[in-house]
């Protein structure tokens, strides 16, 4: 993991004292509210629906144990509303009333959700949030978060926000370039940009060294691919102008390859034509991704001059020198584990097989929360947060704790948020596997429902957020009651599932092989389903947004939806030599036609039930 120079650290210790100083004004009445609030989003501060929210910035989604547990005291000391803020919250969900849902959903017909309070929440950009801090603690949590070299620093704002990653670089078997040394070199040149504070929109950037996408490259404001060409040198393929929201759009490559050492000097003129040109008038229209699709070449070849004006005119500035390259990727060597190998296995590949099969659900998580890994004695091994009573990517901070210690007894002290809202510990010794399924299945985090239907990304949606039109985690809630039987769930297979509560796509629901989209209508939570979208990794293919099946569905029949929808998909598959065809293959293969009138099938059936 990158280690805080002194200078980072005085950074952002300065930055939690500056905040400090920003909040007392403002609660003291000397700093208005409305002066108060870009420097308080440029620190990751929110006003949500009922309470303020933080967003804590995960670089590259790296969190060293020691980061996890203050953020578990985040949650137990912090995410604490007063009981009458609690309450006042509570009374506001009881009017909307529980979610509708058919008498066989949720032992009943109804899921409402509870307001829980002491959880941080994986977002799908490798960040943590927290939903009810209250202002006035604010900046002891800002001291707090400094103290273990973390931050909110341009989690907000209209900024260049979280630089974020394959959660397995430089440990993934199929990779090419380890990206992490280039995160950090952008991370480092990106914060506090002068020029890029007050872009026209927000702007993400996600890098990748694979030769699988498992960072969404295609979906962001600008996505990088850290290649090698022919002749084995390094540099970038520049994608430019992704992005979901109301307007789904794929990247467009601008550069096929691009030295290393010129990626800033090039970012500065990706960036600073959108900055010039990008739509300021209309914030829905404002991201990069209006202006390249607008533009078209007129925007790749304004780059292209501006690129040429930096590097010949101004002296390529932001070129990054070999030594630089060098003592940022020292940051990133692999650990050196202590380990006792007395006792250990000659073959461990035979233990392991032992064991599963002598244990079904061991055998499923090595199967599904398992990865192969670069170094062939090692894995990957995600710890999965999603079962039934808790909302997709909500950790509570016993399990945060919980998290840290087996980073601390099983990974070197590391590990990594997930694009898909879980944990991933990416220096496990195989052999250490047995002990660490132990361990993790008595915390509650080895469901091995990895890539399955119920490990789905959902956003918070209308019960804690103010842009929300309808509420997510009841539906979510819904169908992960629903699909619980572990030998269904395998059988279905490998399936993305998103839900997001609202058209600014924060539950990636454009990417989703079945994608939930809440709207409102005629002040009503309605649900908009979506099937074949793509975020580009293996499992999925290129990405693609997903198609629209019919006209938006109720609460009570989007879980009827998706059974009908499966069951289709299990009538259709093909099987070849025992496997089964995925989800997503067998869409493809037959087309929308069938699944969208089971769908609408669907649709009809429940109305005429009710």
């Amino acid at each position: 993991m990158y280690q805080y120079t002194e200078f980072d650290k005085q950074f952002v210790r300065a930055r939690a004292d500056q905040y400090r100083d920003q909040l007392e004004r403002n609660l003291a009445g000397k700093l208005s509210d409305d002066d108060f609030r870009p420097l308080r989003l440029q620190n990751g501060w929110y006003i949500q629906r009922y309470a303020p929210m933080l967003r804590v910035a995960v670089p590259y989604g790296e969190l060293s144990s020691r980061q996890l547990r203050a953020l578990a005291k985040i949650a137990h000391d912090y995410d604490q509303p007063t009981a009458e803020l609690l309450s006042e919250a509570q009374a506001a969900q009881d009017k909307l009333g529980p979610v509708p849902l058919a008498p066989h959903y949720a032992g009943g017909g109804s899921v409402h959700s509870k307001l829980t309070v002491g959880y941080g929440h994986f977002t799908t950009r490798q960040n943590v949030q927290f939903n009810w801090i209250p202002l006035t603690k604010s900046a002891d949590v800002m001291d707090l978060l400094a103290s273990v070299d973390m931050h909110g620093i341009q989690t907000s704002g209209n900024c260049i926000r979280n630089i974020t990653s394959d959660e397995r670089a430089g440990i993934a078997v199929d990779e090419i370039v380890d990206p992490r040394p280039y995160c950090e070199i952008l991370r480092q040149w990106s914060t506090l940009h002068p020029e890029f504070a007050f872009l026209p929109r927000k702007f993400k950037i996600a890098v990748s060294g694979a030769a699988e996408d498992r960072a969404a490259t295609y979906w962001h404001d600008v996505g990088l691919h850290v290649a090698k060409n022919e002749a084995g040198e390094v540099g970038f393929k520049v994608l430019v102008g992704g992005g979901m929201g109301r307007t789904p759009v794929i990247a467009t490559a601008i550069r096929e390859f691009l030295p290393w050492d010129q990626i800033l000097n090039y970012l500065e003129a990706v960036v600073r034509v959108y900055n010039r040109w990008g739509r300021r008038d209309n914030m829905y229209k404002a991201r990069i991704k209006i202006l390249v699709k607008a533009e078209g070449q007129r925007y790749i070849d304004e780059v292209e001059a501006e690129y040429k004006q930096i590097v010949e005119v101004d002296g390529a500035p932001h070129t990054i020198t070999q030594a630089e390259l060098d003592r940022v990727s020292a940051s990133f060597l692999p650990p050196v584990q202590q380990r006792d190998r007395k006792g250990a296995a000659a073959n461990v590949g035979d233990i392991l097989r032992a064991g599963a099969n002598a244990d079904v659900e061991y055998a499923r998580w090595l199967q599904q929360n398992v990865a192969a890994h670069k170094n062939p004695e090692l894995r990957a091994v995600t710890l999965s947060f999603k079962r039934l009573g808790q909302a997709p990517g909500d950790a509570t901070g016993d399990q945060l704790e919980l998290a840290a210690q087996l980073a601390d007894r099983f990974s070197a002290g590391e590990t990594r948020v997930t694009h898909d809202q879980n944990l991933l510990l990416p220096w496990v010794h195989q052999d250490d596997l047995p002990e660490l399924w132990h361990a993790a299945r008595k915390a509650g985090l080895a469901k091995a429902n990895i890539r399955l239907l119920s490990d789905m990304i959902a956003c918070p949606g209308g019960d804690f957020c103010s842009l929300a039109n309808a509420r997510s985690l009841p539906i979510a809630e819904a169908i992960t009651q629903r699909y619980q039987d572990l030998d269904e769930l395998h059988d279905i297979g490998e399936i993305d599932l998103h839900i997001s509560g609202c058209i600014n796509s924060c539950g990636h629901h454009h990417s989703g092989h079945i994608g939930i989209l809440g709207v409102d209508k005629d002040g009503k939570e309605w649900y908009q389903v979506t099937l074949g979208g793509s975020d580009g990794s293996a499992l999925s293919g290129a990405a693609v947004p997903g198609k629209v099946v019919g006209p938006s569905f109720s609460a009570a029949e989007v879980p009827e939806v998706i059974e009908a929808v499966l069951d289709t998909y299990r009538q259709q598959r093909q099987s070849t030599g025992g496997k089964s065809e995925t989800f997503i293959d067998t869409l493809r293969r037959v087309g929308l036609e069938p699944f969208k009138a089971a769908a609408n099938g669907a649709r009809f059936s429940e109305r005429q039930a009710a």
